[in-house]
């Protein structure tokens, strides 16, 4: 079955037919709950998020801050497997048509198999798969699974990635290209910054950029300000962080926490359009 690659090509294409930046926003699926955790993403697309990641929550998150790290915490001590992962993204994508993406470390997909994750995956009606700590070089046997399943591959790219790196990664990589845009981990930022906007130039120059594959920047976007000033150097403005504060801040007031969720969706929906 061949899954949503298109409509996640389409989507970040509308966005810039618009003049404006597409909003992704992320969690981690199981957080608060399984069920709770399908309304919140629910609620981020209802916002105003034109796609979005559901992270598969791993007990090691290395690119992770400590707003994630606790969230995932959260999901795993709840139990959540992979199979409440894919119901996410199935559940998400059904209510919404959004374009929907797993966000994972590669040895859980690995122990899955990756034949297995990927049909899965695209029977859910998943658009793709970021997979921040797959090397390139060892990417091979995922690409030609979502390929096969219609899958999109998101490499993540990073300030200390040099140009030759740059070309490597994106020429791989498919739907859009995720641009780390401060070193070290995730979290929400007083400023994104100058390094954000080098980053996205550096990627926009490879071939396959030029060609049209978009750059999207995450790390550190937690306000509409912090959205509207990426928005204007990058294709996609990626929010996690900032939606996990939200449930964490409404702790056993689900209603209370997919409401935040809802008007920081519309708050950085604006921005994005500012």
């Amino acid at each position: 079955m061949a899954g949503n690659v298109e409509l996640l090509s389409s989507v970040l294409a509308g966005a810039k037919a618009e003049g404006r930046a597409a909003l992704v926003g992320y969690l981690p699926a199981g957080f608060p709950t399984v069920d709770g955790g399908i309304r919140a993403v629910t609620a981020m697309i209802e916002g105003g998020c034109d796609v979005v990641e559901v992270g598969l929550p791993h007990s090691d998150p290395v690119l992770d801050g400590p707003v994630i790290q606790t969230a995932d915490d959260i999901a795993l001590r709840g139990g959540v497997k992979i199979v409440d992962v894919i119901r996410t993204v199935r559940e998400a994508h059904a209510a919404t048509g959004a374009p929907v993406l797993c966000m994972t470390y590669w040895n859980p997909v690995d122990a899955y198999g990756v034949e297995r994750f990927a049909a899965d995956l695209a029977a859910a009606g998943g658009a793709g798969c970021i997979l921040p700590d797959l090397p390139v070089e060892e990417s091979e046997a995922w690409r030609k699974a979502a390929e096969q399943h219609g899958l999109a591959t998101v490499f993540v790219v990073a300030p200390s990635s040099k140009d030759a790196r740059l070309a490597k990664i994106t020429a791989a990589g498919s739907g859009f290209v995720y641009a780390a845009s401060l070193m070290g981990v995730t979290g929400t930022r007083e400023s994104v910054g100058r390094e954000a906007q080098d980053l996205v130039e550096r990627t926009r120059a490879t071939p396959a950029a030029r060609r049209g594959l978009p750059v999207c920047v995450g790390l550190g976007v937690s306000n509409a300000e912090q959205a509207a000033e990426v928005a204007q150097f990058a294709d996609g403005v990626i929010v996690g962080s900032a939606f996990v504060k939200q449930l964490l801040a409404h702790e056993g007031d689900l209603e209370a926490g997919l409401a935040g969720v809802r008007e920081l969706a519309g708050d950085l929906a604006k921005g994005v359009r500012a």
